[in-house]
């Protein structure tokens, strides 16, 4: 598969709900997104006999990311299963698992992956409860990398968050930094329906501040709710994933050119927190959306239609959309760029929005 590729990365730095809004403030040490993954499911796993962990190279290999690292050796396996090729076959034992009340977490090598299972995802774990009147709960997890990583091709590249968003029965999260993989992580095993959890195979070695409170065994974020993470009066950007910190960098450009920009980490895209979003956009009469994946019918497209249904006449602009090029994604790296939003296209969108040159 491609877990020879992925090697290369490794040399890089690599039960109460909390408040969503808390910031870094009382950070005391740094923290990978993957140490992030790897902590909540070692915690989640000791307190819950219940979770185990299923998929291609989880076990012996200890993840074609190192997600599961030393899992194996604690917890054998018996909770740290390998599987063949087949996510068909092993998503299907774990929604069966979750209708006996265990808690599975199923790891897709990419998303794309999940495309062989998707039957399993939607007919049988998404409408489940619904279909048994509430009398068949699936606690069950579907995670692993989402989205662009670089140089993989259009058949590892899609961003699934709209896809898996427009159905009912789903929660989908997307977190961006180590605090939103490990409270997010965690409250995606401990909630009692199936959760698709879109991780960034980029941000894995990315270390980011993590405070006391975060590193809590006890820490979880609630879903549905966003993270404010820079405030602003100008121009609100919503944004998910790798796509957080892209706007925090357009944030930064913008402000020197006097433009206070108020970044929305969504963290949740089902359910997704509108009221922040509308709130947001009610004081800064402008909105920026910023996703990677496609632009029809797209997360954007969905927040776009919330604004203009709940707070059109606080729009001092028309919205902008940023997304991926309406393309599979291309191969060759030059133009694999271009398919992507990039840093200069949130600045630009912003500076349209606020009606200054571009």
């Amino acid at each position: 598969m491609l877990g020879i590729i992925r090697q290369k990365a490794f040399g890089q730095r690599i039960r109460p709900a909390v408040s969503a809004w808390r910031g870094y403030s009382s950070a005391a040490k740094e923290m990978t997104v993957r140490d992030a993954l790897n902590s909540a499911l070692d915690e989640e796993m000791s307190a819950d006999p219940k979770v185990f962990l299923m998929g291609e190279e989880v076990g012996e290999y200890q993840g074609a990311y190192k997600i599961s690292k030393g899992l194996l050796d604690k917890y054998g396996p018996e909770r740290v299963l390998d599987t063949p090729i087949t996510e068909a076959g092993f998503t299907g034992i774990g929604v069966g698992a979750a209708y006996h009340g265990l808690k599975p977490v199923i790891e897709f090598m990419t998303f794309n992956f999940s495309m062989q299972a998707i039957d399993h995802i939607i007919n049988s774990a998404a409408k489940s409860n619904y279909m048994s009147a509430g009398q068949i709960s699936v606690p069950i997890v579907f995670r692993g990398p989402n989205g662009a990583a670089a140089g993989v091709g259009a058949q590892h590249s899609h961003c699934y968050a709209a896809w898996y968003a427009s159905c009912p029965g789903l929660k989908v999260l997307a977190p961006y930094s180590s605090e939103d993989a490990r409270g997010l992580l965690k409250a995606a095993i401990r909630d009692p329906d199936p959760v698709v959890f879109l991780e960034n195979e980029l941000l894995y070695g990315e270390a980011f501040p993590v405070s006391a409170e975060v590193l809590d065994s006890s820490f979880c974020l609630p879903i549905g709710k966003a993270k404010i993470e820079k405030e602003g009066k100008d121009v609100t950007i919503t944004a998910f994933s790798k796509m957080v910190g892209y706007a925090l960098k357009a944030a930064e450009i913008l402000a020197k050119e006097g433009i206070s920009a108020e970044v929305i980490n969504l963290r949740s895209i089902r359910p997704l927190d509108r009221n922040t979003i509308n709130a947001s956009v009610r004081k800064t009469n402008r909105l920026v959306t910023v996703e990677e994946g496609f632009p029809q019918h797209g997360v954007g497209a969905e927040i776009c239609a919330s604004v203009v249904e709940e707070s059109f006449g606080y729009l001092d602009a028309p919205v902008e959309r940023i997304a991926g090029a309406d393309v599979p994604m291309p191969y060759a790296a030059n133009l694999e760029r271009l398919a992507v939003p990039q840093v200069e296209d949130i600045v630009r969108a912003a500076k349209r929005a606020c009606y200054r040159s571009v």
